[in-house]
């Protein structure tokens, strides 16, 4: 378990509740977002101030509640959102980028994303998250009735707005000045291809999706033969626990302290994962063979199309991270 820096905070997480914004240090903002529709019901985005302005890390939902709430909160910490200089984004997803087109618009800020997950690039490289979702369906092994099944299903539900143009492409570690606050933007490949973590030099980490306080990583998509996001994730970890931070700032749930235990933590969970798929695989195995019998809450046969699909991508994800 991760140290909250805010008990209060923790408190609202847990009680299904959307805080108020939260001060993690001084200069320094969580502010909670409310997420229409969705399960996981906020995210947390973080306003870094300056004396050159304000940066913000992720941009919610592209949808009027999520826009609305975060402009009252702006404006209850006493700040503009025309103050807002940079949009650094952890990652492509559509609970991080949503709204960052309607700051840019109102204040001129740069949008700044890691390449593989800037939608033009990833367009041309792997194509779209629905034809990502259907390639990695198809590598499951599961048969053709079933992949058409859940890509009709998961095309209900899907959400990605895929529009977004850049104004800064992040190729490496790059560091990002504004104020006198320095934020460097790190590669952090795993849960997407492009993540990017940032570091403030005054010990903070903004982890994304990356490494929440509770729960699990949900790993990339793997719709390529090559990809390999369990071992990515690893990668990453080790980094993130070579950074010294003294805290960590998710996208969801709480910040917490103790960054360097949580990774090990974290990584020895999904390594257990690894070595359960081993245990199940042989030659020529398929997540859609090696999935069912993995241990879980219900028996597979009790679980919703939705959870399956989930889960088969999860262990095709898991199989690729087997040496």
């Amino acid at each position: 378990m991760s140290t909250p820096v805010s008990e209060d905070h923790a408190s609202s997480f847990r009680a299904r509740e959307v805080s108020a914004p939260t001060a993690v240090i001084d200069g320094v903002w969580a502010v909670p977002v409310p997420l229409h529709g969705s399960p996981l019901h906020s995210i947390i985005v973080y306003l870094i101030e300056t004396t050159e302005g304000l940066i913000l890390i992720d941009a919610g939902y592209e949808h009027p509640s999520c826009w609305e709430s975060f402009q009252a909160s702006v404006t209850a910490i006493g700040r503009d959102v025309a103050e807002i200089r940079w949009v650094l984004l952890t990652h492509n997803h559509p609970d991080h980028v949503g709204f960052a087109e309607r700051v840019r618009e109102l204040s001129g800020a740069k949008v700044a994303m890691g390449r593989a997950d800037d939608f033009a690039s990833q367009e041309s490289r792997r194509g779209g998250f629905l034809a990502q979702l259907r390639n990695a369906l198809a590598l499951t092994g599961a048969p053709a009735d079933v992949v058409e099944t859940m890509y009709a299903e998961a095309i209900k539900v899907a959400h990605h707005t895929e529009s977004l143009e850049l104004d800064v492409v992040l190729d490496a570690d790059t560091d990002i000045t504004l104020g006198g606050v320095t934020v460097r933007a790190m590669h952090a490949p795993g849960h997407t291809y492009g993540h990017t973590v940032y570091v403030d030099s005054r010990g903070l980490v903004f982890t994304g999706d990356t490494m929440m306080a509770e729960g699990p990583t949900q790993l990339a998509i793997p719709s390529l033969p090559e990809d390999n996001p369990a071992a990515d994730l690893f990668a990453t970890l080790d980094r993130i626990r070579d950074l010294a931070a003294e805290i960590a700032c998710p996208a969801h749930q709480f910040a917490y302290r103790d960054v360097a235990a949580r990774a090990e933590e974290l990584k020895a969970f999904h390594l257990d994962e690894v070595a359960a798929v081993r245990a199940l695989m042989s030659a020529g195995s398929t997540a859609w063979e090696v999935a069912p019998l993995l241990p879980r809450a219900k028996p597979w046969d009790e679980l919703g199309n939705g959870t399956k699909r989930f889960a088969l991508v999860h262990t095709l994800a898991l199989m690729r991270g087997v040496e």
